[in-house]
C-alpha cells in the first residue's frame, strides 16, 4: 500500500505545499481538431491518454487543456457543482480503480487532499495528522506568512515521517 501524493492548497485555491512520493512521466501537449481518436481516463489528478495514438501523442501522455479549458485542478469546484446537496463543501473523498482522493477542509479554508493506494487505511486520520503537523511547524513558525508556500524544514520532515508510519501501519493510532 502507498500514499502517492500530499497537497495543501489555500482558501483561495493556490496550491501551497506538494509532495510526490513517485516520478512524474513526461508530459506532451498537442492542439487536436475533433474528432479525437484517443481514450482518456484520470489518474494522479491528470487525464492521460490510456489508448490510442495520434500525431507523436502516445499512451501515458498527459492532457492539459480541452477546448483551451485546464484540465486540471478543478475536482473542488466541479464537486461542489454537481453534489446534490445544497452548499456542499465538495469533494471529500474520490474513489477510481488506481487510487483514492481524500480531502479534508479545515474551518479556516485550508484543504488537504492526499492521494493514495485504493486499499490503502486510516487517511482520515493520516488527514488530519497532517492538520496537526501543519498547525505545529508551519504556522508556528515566525518566517512563516499564511496562505504563501510552505518552506519549512521540520514541516518536511515531521509530514514524511507521518507518510512512512501511515504507509507502515496503515492507520494512526488515538495517541498518535
Amino acid at each position: 500500500m502507498a500514499i502517492f501524493s500530499v497537497y495543501v492548497v489555500n482558501k483561495a485555491g493556490g496550491l501551497i505545499y506538494q509532495l510526490d512520493s513517485y516520478a512524474p512521466r513526461s508530459e506532451a501537449e498537442k492542439t487536436f481538431s475533433y474528432p479525437l481518436d484517443l481514450l482518456l481516463k484520470l489518474h494522479d489528478e491528470r487525464v492521460l491518454v490510456a489508448f490510442g495514438q495520434r500525431d507523436g501523442i502516445r499512451v501515458g501522455h498527459a492532457v492539459l487543456a480541452i477546448n483551451g479549458i485546464d484540465v486540471n485542478g478543478k475536482l473542488f469546484a466541479i464537486g461542489s457543482q454537481l453534489s446534490p446537496e445544497q452548499g456542499s463543501s465538495g469533494i471529500e473523498m474520490l474513489e477510481t480503480d488506481t487510487f483514492k482522493l481524500h480531502c479534508f477542509q479545515t474551518l479556516t479554508g485550508i484543504k488537504f487532499v492526499v492521494l493514495a493506494d485504493p486499499r490503502q487505511a486510516g487517511i482520515d486520520s493520516l488527514l488530519r495528522k497532517i492538520y496537526e503537523i501543519y498547525s505545529d511547524y508551519a504556522l508556528k513558525n515566525p518566517f512563516y506568512s499564511l496562505e504563501m508556500p510552505i518552506r519549512c524544514e521540520l514541516f518536511d520532515q515531521n509530514l514524511k515521517l507521518a507518510l512512512e508510519v501511515a504507509e507502515k501501519a496503515g492507520t494512526f493510532g488515538p495517541g498518535s
